[in-house]
């Protein structure tokens, strides 16, 4: 019994001298510091233990930003910094675990750093961008933009390389970072404000034009897309032509952030809501025509000079009618005017988000 107990041991011993000897066994030589079988194996558990921390750190956040509403980009600002932070730390705590000397790697790690430089010129441009944009609170997650080439859409993630756009339709466009700081873009929901849109229409010449404001205006009101009205933000009507077939208004309205996100179907929404309300009132909506009339001919005009063309014969002069008069028609409000006595948009002072 005692033999076979100091034989475990001797095996015991055994085994823990041979893992120590594979553990200090020397892999290669780095910046003069031998590194290690077992330096490696640690390195490799700390980076994923990292990186698996990462992982699960920013998909806790990123519920939480799907669930909230108002604090989503600072929410993503909050993911990111996490994810790089973990990763970053879990690196530095690689290396040391190995056994070099970040230090003596100074040197090896700036020459390595022109040649990827030089290499992935682009790639660090991009991801230098991404971090631009996510501090820069002009552009945000959640935003809706307009790019050049008129592609709008909700910016959905700021990646290390591109940012990822989706469209009303369900189309996401890829755009690199750096075009976004760049080339000019058009911020739809800039710090969570909407704008103002303008929806033409025409009516049919002899429409009463205090009618037509009256009624596009309760219709504009009653639609669930627009704002409440403010002084500085109402629903207005303008009259903006003098068409060849009709009157060309234009009715201008500040519409629901979520609406804004939606420009087509806005669109469509108020140009619906005014025809509908046009012709419940029973105002003509004009078509494009081309009236014939005769001025003169053979010296008569109007009916008598169609008389004179098919019978051939002059007709009896007609006495002279009286003109009936015109009813003075009320004044109706002018929006246009209204809203140039209003300070301009560079004049307005920008909400207070903060």
């Amino acid at each position: 019994m005692a033999v076979f107990a100091r034989w475990s041991r001797m095996t015991e011993l055994g085994s823990l001298q041979a893992l120590e000897k594979i553990e200090n066994a020397p892999v290669l030589r780095l910046a003069g510091t031998s590194i290690t079988a077992g330096g490696l194996i640690s390195a490799a558990i700390i980076l994923t233990v990292a990186l698996v921390l990462a992982w699960l750190a920013t998909r806790g956040i990123k519920r939480l930003r799907a669930r909230s509403s108002r604090s989503g980009g600072a929410l993503y600002l909050l993911e990111k910094l996490v994810g790089y932070g973990l990763i970053v730390a879990g690196g530095m705590l690689a290396l040391s675990a190995t056994g070099l000397n970040l230090s003596s790697l100074a040197v090896f790690a700036g020459a390595l750093g022109i040649g990827v430089g030089l290499g992935l010129q682009g790639v660090v441009k991009e991801f230098v961008s991404g971090i631009f944009l996510i501090f820069d609170r002009m552009v945000s997650v959640g935003d809706y933009v307009e790019i050049e080439g008129g592609a709008r859409g909700a910016i959905m993630e700021i990646g290390p390389r591109a940012t990822r756009i989706r469209t009303n339709d369900n189309i996401n466009i890829l755009v690199p970072n750096s075009q976004l700081i760049e080339h000019p873009l058009t911020n739809w929901t800039l710090k969570g404000d909407t704008r103002r849109i303008h929806i033409p229409f025409s009516v049919a010449y002899g429409a009463d034009r205090g009618e037509v404001r009256d009624v596009v205006l309760a219709a504009a009101r009653a639609s669930p897309f627009t704002s409440p009205e403010t002084d500085a933000r109402k629903c207005q009507v303008w009259l903006v032509n003098f068409g060849e077939s009709g009157l060309d208004f234009e009715l201008l309205v500040w519409p629901t952030q979520d609406a804004v996100k939606r420009p087509a179907a806005m669109h469509a929404a108020y140009t619906w809501a005014i025809a509908e309300a046009l012709e419940q009132a029973g105002i003509e909506i004009p078509f494009p025509q081309t009236d014939l009339r005769i001025r003169s001919l053979f010296g008569r005009e109007g009916d008598e000079a169609m008389e004179v063309m098919t019978t051939g014969k002059a007709p009896r002069p007609k006495p002279a009618a009286r003109k009936p008069k015109k009813k003075a028609t009320t004044s109706s409000e002018n929006d246009a005017a209204e809203d140039l006595l209003l300070p301009s948009a560079a004049e307005a002072p920008e909400p207070d988000n903060s």
